[in-house]
């Protein structure tokens, strides 16, 4: 349990060191050059707002609590799937050492759908804001328990600069609470904790009455079936992120996609 509990610290620990490489190598000056440059980008929240709840679907090829869960794992091809069964955006994974994710995967994705992209990624510099925005995204993820309160204001800050909406993950009462006095308007219910990666729903359930009435609500992680997601919508929540639940061993995204959505077409359709 104690190295469970250090996953997130060491995440971000590599993270950092990454990080200062890669300005090294490519200079914040371009990408934001680029970022300011790029086309107006498909908004995240209203995708998420046209059904009855909205579906993040995330392409990962591997996670540290899982291990791989995609072999053989071609990005494009999961995009494509999850564009034509009806998903609202797509989640793409940056992180690399952990997640087995990158920029040339963001951009494959990129290149072959054109839904709202949120940049999956543990966001801890400006650089990384615009480089999302450099790559196209509409969207990028804050963690809550990544930073201190004043530097989540400066990199939401910096997003909005960038044209860029934010995710704003929590897991906590606490963490509910810093993003209410950020204004969140897309506040994200991890139900995995991230310091001990066990999973429970009731993490959305609970914590969802302390989030300020008009922010948009996703629930993340342990989304297993339509009972799950009926449980949500009748909760009154908003979207929900699911992975690995559409792309473990070998599975046919699509049709994962029309089983795990079935009580939110049903709604749609109004039956």
């Amino acid at each position: 349990m104690k190295a469970q509990a250090n996953i997130l610290t060491k995440i971000l620990a590599d993270k950092r060191v990454e990080i200062d490489e890669r300005k090294r190598q490519e200079g914040i000056d371009g990408l934001r050059e680029r970022a300011l440059a790029r086309p107006t980008p498909p908004d995240f929240a209203t995708a998420l707002a046209a059904g009855a709840i909205g579906l993040i679907a995330e392409v990962k090829r591997r996670s540290p609590s899982a291990g791989v869960i995609r072999d053989p794992f071609i990005p494009e091809d999961i995009a494509k799937s999850y564009q034509q069964a009806g998903a609202q955006a797509i989640s793409v994974l940056v992180d690399e050492k952990y997640f087995g994710g990158g920029e040339d995967i963001f951009r494959a994705v990129r290149s072959t759908i054109d839904l709202p992209m949120l940049y999956k990624e543990f966001v801890i510099d400006e650089w990384q804001v615009w480089h999302a925005a450099a790559l196209g995204a509409s969207a990028i993820l804050l963690i809550a328990a990544a930073l201190p309160e004043e530097r989540l204001a400066e990199l939401m800050e910096i997003a909005r600069a960038a044209r860029l909406e934010t995710l704003f993950e929590t897991h906590d009462a606490d963490e509910i609470a810093i993003a209410s006095r950020l204004n969140a308007n897309l506040i994200g219910i991890n139900n995995r904790d991230l310091k001990t990666f066990e999973v429970s729903l009731q993490t959305t359930l609970e914590l969802k009455g302390l989030a300020p009435p008009e922010a948009m609500i996703v629930s993340e992680s342990g989304i297993k079936n339509s009972d799950d997601v009926e449980l949500l919508m009748e909760h009154g929540v908003d979207a929900i992120l699911v992975g690995q639940q559409l792309l473990d061993h070998g599975k046919d995204p699509a049709r994962e996609i029309a089983n795990l959505m079935a009580a939110q077409q049903k709604a749609s359709s109004g039956k």
